[in-house]
């Protein structure tokens, strides 16, 4: 067996979220590198302060830092690491670090045409001013390196990019072949089905992205890849991804054809669906609720179950 170049240690940093605890990736190679960058917030910065420190180093020690995907508990502490030299992640990672007005503005009105068009209630519609409220968690800089499929690592040369869009467009995972390790960010996680989210385009004019039907493809990518063992964003790292995959994938079309029940004699707009499909959840998860119920319907589009209908503003989904 090959020797390897690096070594990987599990940081472990507390978030004030729901998903509880994240992971963030020490890896020492050529360059000390850190994979992920937690949330921003006195606690997860004074635990990885202490587990730097654990381990023999301190901030001033990390040279770079690569990015899984840009939500908030991922790279919130980028600005506190003094020597960096490069911060690294996918293309559309960008303007969520650099803060780009004109892509939130596009992003802002995604959402005030997705809830026309799905026929949110009124009520909703003020959750649009909370929109930018999560980026206070989150880092502000420059992105100095793009990593796209097939890029490797500056500085760890065994491992390679692999673009995993889905729970984020932004969302890439770094693979070693040498002996089967995946870093997997929130692509796959052992204990939960990771949220395909809803985001604008990232290029003007361009059709909105599918996360659902995106997230099926990244998942299907890894059954290609000899997987022995992933380092997750959150949870514990596990083995016997390939079953984890095909498990997963299954679930999704069995909750599918669920939602394809509903349409046996009425046309449904995207709101009416969610209300149905997330009773209890609908109202104090509305937005990843309503993500989750729009990927149903584009995979169910998608597999030329259901049709769309437009009546004035708002789609409306019929059987086939």
């Amino acid at each position: 067996m090959k020797t390897l170049k690096d070594t990987i240690y599990q940081i472990t940093l507390p978030t004030p979220y729901a998903v509880g605890d994240v992971h963030v990736y020490l890896l020492k190679g050529e360059r000390l590198t850190l994979v992920d960058a937690g949330v921003k917030t006195d606690d997860a910065w004074k635990e990885l302060k202490f587990k730097l420190n654990e381990l023999g180093y301190c901030p001033r020690d990390i040279e770079q830092v690569i990015l899984t995907h840009h939500h908030p508990d991922h790279m919130g502490l980028i600005e506190h690491f003094p020597n960096l030299s490069t911060v690294a992640a996918h293309p559309k990672l960008r303007p969520w670090l650099e803060r780009e007005e004109a892509f939130f503005l596009r992003y802002e009105e995604f959402f005030h045409q997705m809830y026309k068009e799905s026929g949110v209630p009124n009520q909703y519609f003020g959750l649009l001013k909370s929109l930018r409220k999560p980026l206070k968690w989150s880092a502000k800089g420059t992105l100095t390196l793009e990593l796209i499929e097939g890029d490797r690592l500056p500085g760890h040369e065994e491992w390679v990019t692999i673009e995993t869009p889905g729970h984020a467009q932004s969302h890439i995972s770094f693979y070693r072949e040498t002996d089967g390790t995946l870093i997997g960010g929130d692509h796959l996680l052992a204990h939960i089905s990771s949220n395909p989210l809803l985001e604008p385009s990232y290029a003007k004019d361009r059709p909105r992205p599918r996360p659902l039907l995106q997230y099926r493809a990244s998942m299907e990518k890894l059954l290609d890849k000899k997987i022995h063992m992933v380092y997750p964003g959150h949870g514990e790292t596990f083995q016997n991804t390939y079953d984890l995959v095909i498990q997963r994938l299954k679930k999704q079309e069995e909750r599918a054809h669920k939602v394809l029940n509903m349409f046996e004699e009425e046309r449904l707009c995207a709101y009416d669906v969610c209300r149905r499909l997330f009773p209890k959840h609908v109202e104090s998860q509305f937005g990843l609720t309503m993500s989750e119920t729009i990927g149903q319907l584009d995979y169910l589009e998608h597999i030329n179950s259901l049709n769309v209908e437009f009546i004035e503003e708002q789609k409306y989904y019929v059987n086939r």
